[in-house]
C-alpha cells in the first residue's frame, strides 16, 4: 500500500535522492497548471553512464519504500536520458552533454522552480 503524499513531497523526495548519489544540478520545475501530464520534473545530471543509471536506481528504490513504483521508465539501457515516470512527478536524468543538448530548464521556462 503506498504511502500518501502530495505531488510536491513526491517531487522533493526523487531530488533528495537524486543529490544523495551526486547527481549534478538537481533542479525541480513546477508545472502545476501548465500542463495535464504531470505537476513536476525533476531534472538533473550525471558525468557517465553508470551514474545516470545510479541516480535512476537511487530513485526507484527509495521510492519502492514508500510502495511506489515507476509507471514508465525509459532510456536505462543507453542512460543518456533516463525518464521515470512516477505520474505526479517525472525525472528527467541525464548523460551531462545530453542535458546541455536538450535544456528542459529553458524549453519549461516559464515553469517556477522549487528550492530544495
Amino acid at each position: 500500500m503506498p504511502i500518501p503524499m502530495t505531488p510536491k513531497q513526491l517531487a522533493v523526495m526523487m531530488a533528495k535522492a537524486a543529490e544523495d548519489v551526486q547527481a549534478m544540478d538537481p533542479v525541480i520545475l513546477d508545472l502545476t497548471g501548465l500542463t495535464s501530464f504531470t505537476d513536476y520534473f525533476i531534472i538533473c545530471s550525471g558525468k557517465s553512464d553508470t551514474q545516470v543509471r545510479a541516480i535512476a536506481d537511487a530513485m526507484m528504490k527509495k521510492l519502492k519504500e514508500k510502495g511506489r513504483y515507476p509507471l514508465g521508465l525509459e532510456g536505462y539501457s543507453e542512460a543518456e536520458w533516463i525518464l521515470l515516470d512516477f505520474g505526479d512527478a517525472v525525472a528527467h536524468i541525464f548523460y551531462n552533454e545530453v542535458r546541455s543538448f536538450y535544456n528542459l530548464e529553458k524549453l519549461w521556462g516559464d515553469a517556477p522552480k522549487l528550492i530544495l
